[in-house]
């Protein structure tokens, strides 16, 4: 078992005693295509029959399984028991919760993984908490049962040194892809070559994707290209005078990057930006930069968001249609606290506080009149004082070669 599952576990200790639960579990079955989404983070592999794995406020970390799961499990380390099972979970986890939980805690609380707003944090399936429930029933843990949403969040988010450090690889991947196609990228590639080439790269390198592969990379040339999680056109080609704008996440040892940089063909030679080019691309950089000022432990969302979304709108552009961040880990889309506006789409997330060691994305884009989309996605840690940038800036747009 690598350093994560330690770390992490030792981490949920501390988590489930600050939070004031009894006990987390995560209760899962046939994990194969269905996983809840903190599994990586604290065990390494799958499950098959159900199993409850659960983590006391005094750090004890138990793992109630199937028969042929427990010796796996027992021999990553990280468990201080594992209890195997034959006919079925319900009497082992009963008996464990009477021994565990004391007769005289008048309101127990078992934090298991349910929310409303977060994805991350909403891994137990409807049937799976039904079926706990009526396992339950009828005992003094009957309605014992709360979200674990502010452990898990807080799991997933303040990252460990081990975890930053696979997180700067992913990054230095993607700044290789992105110098590569830069190289490739010449006048006439269509949008869906330079999808083909970089999941060629990506694929040769024997590395994952951050979100899903069919869309990634996003791949913009031009005025008349689908702006969002589009499709790349294999008709859409880069001309002189155009932005070739793409959106690109790798992951590497488990941990994901989530960047956006931006290229420009010339019309003729000498090389020139022309001026509307030239200010689109001071107005995303300030609006990052304003982001960044306000990044800091204990500012709500909803505010870093705010500060960028200002400088955009005084600068004339439209205001953009996303959050201004969100968090990177496992996945591009790692979870929690969001730095977006007070939309109801995004519940409660913007009103969260930053905390330290969060990783987050700064990014935005506006459209250029008759030259495409320019849109810039950097990537920061949160320090005590502020934030750390973890990718190179680019303030400056690159310049494609007919």
């Amino acid at each position: 078992m690598g350093s994560i599952a330690s770390e992490k576990l030792a981490q949920a200790g501390e988590l489930v005693a600050s939070c004031g639960f009894d006990v987390w579990m995560t209760f899962v079955r046939e994990t194969a295509e269905a996983g809840d989404p903190v599994l990586p983070l604290i065990l390494e592999g799958g499950l098959t029959w159900q199993s409850a794995l659960l983590v006391t406020s005094g750090g004890r970390r138990t793992a109630i399984v199937g028969r042929y799961d427990a010796d796996p499990v027992r021999a990553s380390g990280d468990w201080d028991e594992v209890v195997g099972y034959d006919q079925g979970i319900r009497e082992p986890l009963l008996s464990w919760l009477e021994t565990t939980i004391p007769a005289l805690s008048q309101s127990p609380r078992i934090a298991i993984n349910f929310s409303k707003d977060d994805d991350k944090a909403d891994g137990l399936s409807h049937g799976m908490y039904l079926l706990l429930a009526e396992m339950l029933r009828n005992t003094r843990f009957a309605d014992a049962l709360v979200s674990a949403e502010e452990l898990l969040g807080a799991l997933r988010a303040q990252k460990s040194g081990e975890e930053v450090r696979r997180i700067r690889g992913a990054i230095a991947e993607t700044d290789r892809l992105f110098d590569e196609v830069g190289r490739f990228a010449v006048a006439l590639r269509t949008e869906r070559e330079i999808y083909d080439f970089l999941q060629a790269r990506i694929d040769d390198a024997g590395l994952g994707y951050a979100w899903d592969r069919t869309g990634n990379p996003i791949v913009n040339i031009g005025p008349d290209s689908m702006i969002g999680h589009g499709i790349p056109s294999p008709e859409i080609a880069l001309l002189p005078g155009q932005i070739l704008h793409i959106d690109l996440g790798v992951v590497r040892e488990g941990y994901a990057s989530d960047m956006q940089r931006c290229w420009f063909l010339p019309q003729a030679e000498p090389t020139r930006i022309p001026e509307e080019i030239e200010r689109a691309l001071a107005a995303v950089n300030d609006a990052i930069s304003a982001g960044a000022a306000t990044l800091r432990p204990g500012m709500e969302g909803w505010r870093v968001d705010a500060a960028g979304r200002a400088v955009v709108v005084e600068r004339g552009y439209p205001e953009y249609k996303h959050a201004l961040g969100h968090q990177v880990g496992r996945t591009a889309h790692d979870g929690g606290t969001v730095l977006g506006p007070r939309w109801e789409r995004y519940g409660r997330l913007p009103c969260q506080a930053v905390q330290e060691n969060e990783v987050y994305t700064l990014e935005l884009g506006v459209p250029v009149d008759g030259r495409g989309y320019l849109g810039i996605e950097e990537m920061v840690r949160v320090t005590a004082e502020g934030c750390e940038w973890l990718t190179k800036r680019q303030q400056e747009l690159r310049v494609l070669t007919h």
